[in-house]
């Protein structure tokens, strides 16, 4: 994962006013107390990685939450950001560079995408845009690990 930053670390070094929105984001955001006690008995087996960009509304809301979820409870949260549209080229989605080559490994089509990692490496599942409907990131991520 050597092209990924924490998430902490991705969400500072972004440019304005991309880095106000996800700090705002941040900030207003409650965690599922209950959810999060819940998560702690795994943190030590996982680790998360998501595929992000500054522009991209649903990683506005998404990201700032897995980044809460890295300060609350120490989830490792690699992310790999800067994504960019290929406008130039219609049989590919995403621009390679500024976007990691990783896009075509993970199969990303839609961001945010986060897959969700055992330590030994077992994808235990992905969360792409946003969590099911009615779920929060924190209960998807402890439904996929459970």
């Amino acid at each position: 994962m050597m092209r990924t930053v924490s998430a902490i670390d991705y969400i500072m070094h972004m440019d304005e006013p991309f880095r106000d929105k996800f700090f705002e984001r941040m900030k207003a955001y409650s965690l599922k107390e209950e959810v999060v006690e819940e998560l702690k008995k795994y943190v030590d087996e996982i680790f998360v990685v998501v595929f992000s960009a500054g522009w991209c509304k649903d990683c506005v809301a998404n990201v700032p939450v897995l980044a809460l979820l890295a300060e609350k409870i120490g989830l490792k949260v690699r992310v790999f950001g800067s994504l960019k549209k290929d406008i130039f080229n219609p049989n590919e989605i995403w621009r390679v560079p500024p976007s990691p080559p990783e896009v075509k490994e993970f199969e990303v089509e839609t961001i945010p995408h986060a897959v969700i990692f055992h330590v030994n490496g077992r994808e235990l599942g992905r969360i792409v845009e946003k969590p099911a409907s009615g779920k929060t990131i924190e209960e998807e991520v402890l439904q996929l690990v459970k």
